[in-house]
């Protein structure tokens, strides 16, 4: 989403630096960008597929390596059933709008249910609340962080991510402008981040009991009478019943399970109500731990019951060019079906991350044997590692669109290399509907796409193809339109353009604007849409047209809240939380030399205190034990990390055998997951406990 300037010498990357020109992002780069030119010239990125023979890697022809996949799936389905086969898609799939555009052409051939992403590693708990209080998954609102007078940050640190599922580049130019209209920023957090050491107020707060906090405040917002939701009053149902069922949820009873007085979280609730305009937001720290869905959906409440949702200057949803919540398709479901062995409900279309291995390990009907993975690691990013690889080592077969031999993929039969990014054009569908204004821009591609390669939608498609003549579908119907050679003729360029042409600013929707692929292309500094607006309830996708604030699921939940917070004390162990590094947040940052050089970034953070209490001196390498692994690491101590809470980055562990990653071997780190537990999810949304994991840690002998 941020404007880049790259020069090129003799069709060689000279410089990438930001672009001051660009509409939203104004002049701010962060090191994913930089780190984009290393990624284009990485000699360890595949640009052939490659198959396995042994521990050895030989490349093969497009239509060998198309052949052998698409076969492997039908033949799994075929002769064992259709969950036989299962895919598991990555983050970065959400940032490449051609992924996004076919590879629905591809399940639909699938039509399996053993479906997975890294959401339920990171953001299923927003879509859940989302899908239920406002009918669609993309109903988002988002801070308009512009224009907020006061700001409540849980579980987050935007100066480092820029705004995770908030779109903001430029933090620091955004914090320095609420400073001088003299808005307060409140920052809640197990860990002084660099977003809390600018904050005007900061609270330490127990790992994995924030549930506890934003109910409290809640409880004490509607037993003070504080209740101001303004002109959408007329438009809830179900804030009774929250009220009656949060009754016995105090912030006395809160303090004991947080770590925040009584005091503190009532006037917590007071300021945002106190505030001409306020906004809470809570992310990756709040949503991977046991309450997720729970503490989503208190800080919408929360946003409400002030008046401050759907509000300027409180949190408002966006209006991109081209609208996914205009999709009934993308709405959304839970429980249509469920996991195999340990039958837990799918989510939104997915099943938890966490079951993937047990859905290969264990014998029987509809035992998972094949499986196809998309820009995706998650043998590093999700709960117990080690599990997982054991499990991928003992698939029958595999194969993953990847264009690096890493952690996951060393265990695939084929590897499938699309483009690079600078080798394709790019528009962020799925980003575009989280920003904080309302904008839009495409940028073309760096480089020609080379002789020889395919591009993501174009390796979907070619699989779907194949598996569509192999299932005798009409390759017509299955894909819409296809040339005479195969292959579909609507390609995602197409695709875009249609679905910006019928978009709320569209030529086809006949505003003003008359926006189009071409126009945008005209325009490679991006076209700005305006602030965001008030849109409930039109924008409201539920059957009556009603935000619901009270939805069976997260109500009934409230009882595992009484009995594993409230009520049982707090645990004795040391909790592990994750923690980002602008340079090295993502597992193949660490193949780019300039992303890794310098100081050591992965170790374990720990209180003195907790050090003290262990004897332990500043450097020391320690173990560190939870209930599914341990790790050697050394460890440093702070005065930024609450007592009795340790904290390790993510995206590390690059020791495993066989993986083709030659920087990142030589500054491997550990990963945070292979003592993450995969039996620790939240039960409303399957999203895995990454925050909040009990460990010991001792010195290592």
């Amino acid at each position: 989403m941020c404007g880049l300037v790259i020069e090129l010498d003799d069709q060689e990357i000279h410089s990438i630096k930001p672009n001051h020109d660009d509409v939203f992002s104004r002049g701010h780069i962060c090191p994913k960008a930089i780190a984009l030119q290393d990624l284009h010239n990485d000699p360890d990125r595949l640009r052939k597929p490659v198959k396995r023979i042994g521990s050895n890697w030989i490349e093969i022809s497009w239509d060998e390596a198309l052949e052998e996949v698409a076969t492997n799936l039908f033949d799994y389905q075929t002769n064992y059933s259709a969950d036989a086969v299962g895919y598991y898609i990555g983050n970065p799939t959400a940032h490449n709008y051609g992924n996004l555009t076919h590879v629905g052409y591809l399940f639909a051939q699938l039509k399996t249910r053993n479906r997975y992403s890294v959401s339920t590693a990171d953001e299923a708990p927003h879509r859940a609340v989302h899908r239920h209080m406002y009918g669609h998954e993309f109903i988002a609102p988002v801070v308009d962080l512009d224009r907020t007078d006061h700001w409540l940050v849980l579980g987050a640190n935007p100066l480092v991510s820029n705004g995770s599922l908030m779109t903001a580049p430029g933090m620091p130019r955004r914090l320095k402008s609420m400073r001088q209209r003299g808005a307060k920023l409140v920052v809640i957090d197990p860990r002084r981040t660099e977003t809390a050491a600018v904050a005007d107020e900061f609270h330490f707060i127990r790992p994995g009991s924030d549930a506890a906090l934003l109910l409290a405040m809640l409880n004490h917002l509607f037993t003070q009478n504080l209740i101001n939701i303004g002109r959408l009053d007329s438009h809830i149902e179900g804030l009774d019943t929250v009220a009656k069922e949060i009754l016995a949820i105090t912030p006395e009873r809160a303090a004991r399970a947080t770590g925040i007085s009584a005091q503190s979280i009532k006037r917590l609730a007071e300021d945002l109500v106190a505030a001409k305009t306020a906004a809470v937001y809570g992310r990756f720290g709040v949503s991977t731990q046991q309450f997720g869905g729970i503490c989503q959906w208190a800080i919408h409440l929360l946003n409400l019951v002030t008046g401050n949702l759907d509000r300027v200057g409180g949190v408002l949803c966006n209006l991109p060019a081209l609208d996914l919540a205009a999709f009934p398709s993308l709405k959304g479901h839970r429980d249509k079906w469920r996991s195999r062995v340990s039958q837990v409900p799918e989510v939104g279309g997915e099943l938890p991350g966490s079951v993937l291995a047990e859905e290969i390990l264990t014998e029987g009907e509809d035992q998972l044997r094949c499986l196809l993975t998309i820009a995706g690691n998650p043998v590093l990013s999700n709960a117990n590692g080690r599990q997982l690889e054991a499990a991928l080592e003992k698939l029958d077969f595999m194969a993953s669109i990847d264009f690096y031999i890493n952690e996951t993929t060393r265990f695939a039969n084929i590897i499938l290399p699309p483009t690079g990014h600078l080798e394709h054009d790019h528009y962020d569908l799925a980003f575009s509907m989280l920003a904080v204004r309302n904008i839009t821009k495409y940028s073309e591609p760096v480089f020609d796409k080379p002789e020889g390669t395919l591009h993501d939608w174009e390796i979907l498609t070619a699989l779907a193809t194949r598996l569509a003549n192999k299932n005798g579908v009409d390759v017509r119907a299955a894909l819409g339109h296809a040339r005479p050679g195969g292959g579909p003729m609507v390609s995602a360029q197409r695709m875009l353009d249609f679905g910006i042409q019928t978009g709320p600013y569209g030529k086809r929707a006949r505003h003003p604007l008359a926006l189009t692929l071409n126009k945008l292309k005209e325009n490679p500094h991006g076209i700005d849409l305006g602030p965001l607006q008030p849109s409930f309830p039109e924008r409201l996708q539920t059957a009556n047209k009603k935000i619901h604030c009270a939805p069976d699921i997260f109500i009934q939940d409230l009882q595992r809240v009484e009995t594993e917070l409230l009520t049982r004390p707090p645990t004795q162990s040391l909790l592990l939380i994750g923690r980002r590094d602008a340079r090295t947040n993502n597992s193949w940052l660490h193949n780019s030399y300039r992303m890794v050089k310098g100081k050591e970034r992965c170790f374990l953070l720990m209180n003195h205190t907790d050090m003290l209490a262990r004897q332990l001196n500043d450097g020391d390498i320690v173990t560190v034990i939870s209930r599914v692994g341990s790790i050697k690491v050394s460890a440093h101590g702070t005065d930024n990390l609450m007592p009795g809470v340790v904290s390790l980055p993510h995206g590390w562990g690059h020791t495993r055998t066989g993986i083709k990653l030659g920087i990142a071997s030589n500054h491997a780190g550990v990963s945070i997951n292979d003592l993450t537990d995969e039996k620790m999810f939240d039960q409303t949304t399957g999203t895995s406990v990454l925050n909040g994991v009990p460990v010991s840690v001792s010195a290592s002998g």
